[in-house]
């Protein structure tokens, strides 16, 4: 017996009789499928990141929605604001999910390389500049984290601001400035003069003293008189006669004192 054939004339003639519409043997395969491609991620450039750092600090700083928003709603502006920048005209624009993946990305990356720049800073020797401290923050990045640190455009746009400012120093200049400031600060605020309240408190305080002092003396004086008057009564009562010299001087300055 003859082998069984799908192109055979008898196979074909068959096929036609049960269907009145022709088929194509060509595209009967065994065992094939359409696999649908993947759809190819779009890798975020220099610029994108960028024009996101500026969306994010624009958004979370705005006194008005940052704290009355839904995590929704915030993402939702700053991928409006993205899409909307001038700086990514003809760029594809960006979900609001897209930016949130990657700003949890640059966020993570950048809060790390901070510590890693942080480092660097303490361990930089005399005579070494910018350059050799920011080789050295790469450098312990990648010993750190087994990877490149490739997002340094995203740092240099953050580095100054709070969250992600460094404690410490770089020994080019800004140090020197700051000491500089510190010694001076101490000289100003000993030459400076007294405010118009602390001179009117200390004008008080003077008139209050003086005239506590002012009232004591009234007083001692008026001690004083009335002690020599009553010497001057008991010598007064006494026989002239009797009075020794020294009583008979007394006697006489206190008389002159009274007149």
């Amino acid at each position: 017996m003859e082998p069984f054939s799908l192109d055979s004339p008898g196979f074909m003639n068959l096929l036609s009789s049960q269907t009145s519409q022709p088929i194509d043997v060509g595209s009967i395969g065994v065992g094939s499928s359409t696999v649908p491609k993947p759809l190819e991620r779009k890798k975020w450039t220099t610029q994108e990141d960028i024009v996101l750092i500026s969306a994010w600090l624009n958004t979370s700083k705005d006194p008005i929605v940052s704290n009355q928003q839904k995590l929704g709603s915030f993402w939702n502006r700053i991928a409006e604001y993205f899409n909307s920048s001038p700086q990514l005209s003809g760029f594809a624009p960006r979900e609001w999910s897209q930016c949130k993946q990657r700003w949890g990305r640059v966020n993570e990356q950048v809060c790390k390389f901070v510590g890693s720049y942080e480092a660097a800073l303490k361990e930089q020797a005399s005579g070494q500049n910018e350059n050799d401290v920011m080789k050295s923050a790469h450098d312990i990045f990648f010993n750190d984290y087994q990877l490149k640190f490739t997002l340094e455009h995203a740092w240099r746009e953050l580095r100054f601001d709070q969250k992600w400012r460094s404690n410490s120093v770089s020994r080019d200049g800004p140090k020197e400035k700051r000491k500089e400031a510190a010694e001076t600060e101490p000289e100003l605020e000993e030459v400076r003069p007294p405010g118009i309240k602390a001179s009117k408190a200390a004008k008080r305080k003077k008139h209050g003293n003086e005239a506590a002092l002012d009232q004591i003396e009234s007083i001692l004086a008026k001690k004083t008189i009335i002690s020599n008057r009553k010497i001057l009564d008991r010598l007064l009562g006494k026989n002239a006669d009797t009075l020794s010299d020294q009583e008979k001087t007394l006697k006489n300055k206190l008389i002159s004192e009274m007149l």
